[in-house]
C-alpha cells in the first residue's frame, strides 16, 4: 500500500510540473523589463518566428564588423537573421513535421549542445516585428549575438558541414546548453534584456515579446 502511495505521490508531482511551468511561464511572459523608451532609437531590428520559434533580425549594415565579416553570406542579400536552438533539434527536424516526441523530451529536459541558426534574406518580410533601438543597445545585441557564438582559435566562427534548411542559411557552433528553462526564445529574450531593450521577465515562448513590440 506504501509502495501505491508513492508511485502515486510521484505520478502528481510528475502531472503538476508541466502545469506549474505553464503558468509560470505565461505569467513571466507578460512582465515587461527595460520598459523605458531609449532616446535616440534610430536603428531598427526585427522579431521574427515562425509559430513557435523566434529569432532576431538584423539589416546588414547593423551588424558588427566582427559578424559581417565572419558570416557567409552575398552582397545582394540585406537582411540576416539568429535564432539559437538545440542541435539534434535543428539537425533532425527540418520541418514541424519531423518533430518526434523522443526529439522534443530529450530537447527540454535534458542539457544538450546548441547551434546558431543564420538565415539571409535579400527583401524584408511582411510578418517581421520591427523594433527601433538605440546605437548603444544595438552595439550591445550585437556583443550578445557574437558572445553565443563559438569562436575557434583562428578567431573564425565555427561553420558546420550539415545543410541548412534552404540555400540562404547555416548553422554554426554555439555556446550553452537547451533545455525547458533556456530555450530558442529564452535566449532571444536573455538578449534584449542585457541590451536594455524591453524584454520579458523570462519567457521559454515567442508570444510575450511579440505581445510587448506589438
Amino acid at each position: 500500500m506504501k509502495m501505491i502511495r508513492k508511485i502515486l505521490r510521484i505520478i502528481a508531482y510528475c502531472l503538476c510540473f508541466p502545469l506549474l511551468y505553464l503558468i509560470i511561464a505565461i505569467i513571466c511572459s507578460y512582465i515587461p523589463v527595460n520598459t523605458e523608451t531609449a532616446t535616440n532609437a534610430n536603428y531598427d531590428i526585427y522579431l521574427s518566428t515562425n509559430g513557435i520559434h523566434l529569432e532576431i533580425v538584423m539589416p546588414k549594415k547593423n551588424l558588427s564588423p566582427f559578424l559581417l565579416n565572419n558570416l557567409k553570406h552575398r552582397e545582394k542579400e540585406r537582411y540576416i537573421s539568429f535564432g539559437w536552438g538545440d542541435k539534434n533539434f535543428y539537425a533532425n527536424t527540418p520541418t514541424w513535421k519531423d518533430i518526434t516526441p523522443a526529439v522534443g523530451l530529450k530537447a527540454l529536459f535534458l542539457n544538450t549542445p546548441t547551434l546558431i541558426h543564420v538565415s539571409r534574406y535579400q527583401k524584408f518580410k511582411a510578418h517581421w516585428v520591427s523594433i527601433k533601438v538605440s546605437k548603444d543597445q544595438l552595439q550591445s545585441l550585437n556583443q550578445f549575438i557574437q558572445d553565443s557564438f563559438v569562436i575557434d582559435s583562428t578567431s573564425s566562427l565555427m561553420l558546420k558541414p550539415q545543410p541548412g534548411y534552404w540555400k540562404q542559411d547555416n548553422f554554426y557552433t554555439a555556446k550553452g546548453s537547451y533545455t525547458c528553462f533556456n530555450t530558442c526564445n529564452s535566449w532571444v529574450n536573455r538578449g534584449f534584456k542585457e541590451s536594455e531593450i524591453k524584454a520579458s521577465l523570462w519567457t521559454p515562448f515567442d508570444f510575450g515579446l511579440l505581445y510587448l513590440h506589438q
